[in-house]
Parts: structure tokens; sequence; C-alpha cells
């Protein structure tokens, strides 16, 4: 058995070595395309099936967005739609013989929490303007600078190392099961993967999108003080 840190180019392009991990989160990608584009492509003012259960999907993706956060949907709605149903079915493809999840490689979760990482600073400077973005890092107040820093870069450490292992430890156990018991024994514990891959899908979204908005609010709005003479809550004597 291979390891799971290890990455086996089935062939080049040139210099750049192709993985299966690439081969398959390319056929993920073509397969969500063309599902998007076929099933929105004739959209009608009374909805048929197929439209209605889409319009829930919508309608629950944005109510997650708006309970989770307090935001606004729309800005947020493409881009943690697209993450959550990528990671979804690149966890599910486990259930294709043959097909290891390319979420159980390092480089795909780094390369998805790279792309949070990438998405916060853009949502935060959209939102918030470079100025508003740049002051979020003084929340709650500017002494925090330094260490809300670094939390931006080891919390984007702890996503990818989050999803990776709980992702790879479903496929090794199930391997080492199947290896050892035959292929019905381990059908439970697919089940179970299952589960898990839906899980992690969705806490790696909502923790992206309490990320970006976080970053974005705190841009707009500024540190806020404890002390401040203008207060509210404070009294005149």
């Amino acid at each position: 058995m291979n390891s799971p840190l290890a990455s086996i180019a089935l062939f080049q392009i040139g210099p750049i070595p192709i993985t299966q991990a690439i081969i398959t989160t390319w056929a993920i990608m073509v397969v969500l395309v063309l599902g998007a584009y076929l099933l929105t492509r004739r959209l009608e003012l009374v909805a048929g099936r197929r439209q209605a259960a889409l319009e829930l999907l919508v309608t629950t993706l944005d109510t997650q967005i708006r309970e989770t956060t307090g935001a606004e949907p729309a800005p947020y709605r493409d881009f943690i739609g697209t993450l959550f149903l990528f990671i979804l079915v690149a966890n599910w493809s486990s259930l294709v013989p043959g097909v290891d999840p390319p979420t159980a490689r390092l480089e795909t979760d780094a390369a998805l929490a790279a792309l949070v990482f990438l998405s916060v600073i853009w949502f935060g400077v959209r939102g918030a303007g470079v100025g508003g973005y740049l002051r979020s890092f003084a929340a709650p107040n500017p002494v925090m600078i330094p260490l809300n820093m670094l939390e931006s870069v080891t919390r984007t450490f702890s996503m990818f190392v989050r999803l990776f292992g709980n992702v790879m430890s479903g496929v090794f156990v199930i391997g080492i099961v199947a290896s050892l018991a035959g292929l019905l024994v381990p059908i439970p514990l697919m089940a179970l993967d299952l589960l898990t891959g839906l899980v992690q899908a969705y806490i790696f979204a909502v923790l992206a999108m309490v990320f970006i908005t976080s970053a974005v609010e705190d841009g707009r709005h500024g540190p806020k003080s404890a002390a401040s003479p203008s207060s509210p809550t404070q009294k005149e004597p």
C-alpha cells in the first residue's frame, strides 16, 4: 500500500507531473460544470420538479449563510456553494472502484485552503476596501495585530490538515478492512465514510464562510473600543 503522503506521477506534461488526484479533480470539475449547465439551461417562471429542487438547494444555502454569519448571502453564494459541492463530490468519489478521493491528498487540501485564504483577502478588500481590510487585523484592539496576522495563516493550515486527516483516515481504514475481510464487510464503514465526507465538506464551507464574513465585517466597522467616551452605555454625571 502506498503512503498517503506520496504522490505518484502517472505521466508528465512537460515538467508537470500528472497524478491520479489531478485527473480525478479535473474530472470532478468537468462533471460539476456540465451538470450545472444542463440543470440550469431551461429555467421557467413556474418551476417544475427539477427547478424546484434546485431552488430549494439555493434557498437552503442562503439560509445557512444568513443564519451562520448574519450577512446577506448574495456576494458569497457562488463561492461557498461551489466549494461545498466540490469537496462533497471529491469525498464521495471513493465510491467509484479504483478511485482515491483527491481530498485524501495533501496537495489538494492545501490548494483548497489556499483558495480560502485568498478569498478572505479578496472579499475583505472588495467589501471594506484595502484600508478597511488592513484595519480588520486590529480587531478588537491594535495590540492584537501580530496575533491576528498569525491566526490568518494558522487557521488556513488547520483547515487543510483537518480535511486531509479525516478523509485520508477513512480511505485508509476501509482499504485495510477490505484487504483483510473481503469486499462485503467494509460496507458499513463505507456508509460511515459517506457521512464523514458530508460533514467535512459542510465544516470546511462553514469555516470559509465565517472567515470571509468576519474579515469583511471587521474591516467595515473597525476595532471596537471598550472605553469609548461616545459609547451610548455611558451616562453623564
